[in-house]
């Protein structure tokens, strides 16, 4: 799938989410196409809304914890850090 065609099912998904009785599934689909863009910050926010609606979604929990770590690593500045020698023990 290109990403025009992921980023028209977005759009197109942006103006269900108001107009429909399974917010949940709309929402899952649109964090699943905003994780093959790699953009996990939208992902992330609408796997918290779905868990805001119904905490028992085991699975998006898990995606969730999975999308936090990959963005505190991506967002991670090796060159910040004062220990230049990767000393574990500092």
């Amino acid at each position: 799938m290109e990403k025009k065609e992921i980023l028209e099912l977005i759009e197109k998904l942006n103006g269900e989410i108001e107009n429909t009785d399974d917010k949940l599934a709309v929402l899952y689909s649109r964090a699943e196409l905003y994780t093959k863009l790699q953009k996990h910050n939208n992902a992330i926010n609408d796997y918290i809304e779905i868990l805001d609606i119904d905490s028992s979604y085991k699975d998006v929990a898990v995606k969730l914890d999975m999308l936090k770590t990959i963005v505190k690593f991506v967002n991670t500045n090796i060159y910040a850090s004062t220990n230049t020698n990767m000393d574990p023990w500092m």
